[in-house]
């Protein structure tokens, strides 16, 4: 059966909407601290916190939360992979949504100048477009997500690049839930200062990112 392009469009922003008001039914910070390991023994463990990851960033949880509880339940090294495999799972879970029930519909949008601009781009360079979006702190994950599906980016540059650029972030945040217990430990302490230098990035290029969309002139006294 034939959906039109707005029918699937309206049906990706409700199954978003689902994933997201879901968290009021389910919290998967309090899901992976009341034994998780305990209720996903042995080797069900990390394939079931890779799922529950993937879908928790499905529903636009906060990721650090998840790889700070990734840390703490599985240490550094496997903590650090698990984080990862989660983390693009999800991206996939979003970008094949995006891909399959909005992207038709939105394509006529593309034609305008700015965001053709960045549709040539993404699907011209898409592996290299995609990491540096994973790496700049702020970026919402999910938006970058979408944005790649609905462009022309390939889907395995897409998972290659997410999988390189959330590394840097993952890393610290995992790093941190791992040491947590340590708070005067110089893994804990690296750690957070990495994500504290992250968070200045963040409000930095948000600064910047405003400033550039107020045109010059604009607020001041005439």
């Amino acid at each position: 059966m034939h959906i039109p392009p707005p029918a699937r469009l309206a049906l990706l922003v409700a199954l978003l909407a689902a994933a997201a008001g879901s968290l009021l039914l389910w919290s998967p910070q309090r899901l992976l601290s009341q034994g998780f390991t305990s209720a996903a023994p042995g080797i069900w463990a990390a394939p079931a916190f890779v799922v529950v990851f993937a879908l928790a960033t499905l529903a636009f949880f906060p990721k650090p939360v998840l790889n700070a509880a990734a840390g703490v339940l599985f240490g550094i090294p496997e903590g650090l992979v698990l984080a990862v495999a989660g983390t693009t799972l999800g991206a996939v879970l979003a970008f094949g949504l995006g891909r399959s029930l909005g992207r038709d519909a939105l394509r006529p949008m593309l034609k305008r100048k700015a965001l053709a601009a960045l549709d040539r781009r993404l699907t011209d360079q898409g592996f290299r477009s995609v990491l540096l979006l994973r790496i700049v702190p702020g970026v919402p994950f999910q938006a970058i997500n979408l944005a790649a599906a609905f462009s022309g980016v390939r889907l395995w540059p897409f998972v290659a690049a997410t999988a390189l650029g959330v590394l840097p972030g993952t890393t610290a945040y995992v790093i941190a839930g791992a040491s947590a217990s340590s708070p005067t430990s110089p893994a804990f302490l690296l750690s957070t200062a990495a994500m504290i230098a992250m968070t200045l990035l963040t409000l930095v290029s948000m600064r910047r990112a405003r400033r550039t969309m107020v045109p010059s002139g604009v607020g001041e006294p005439v």
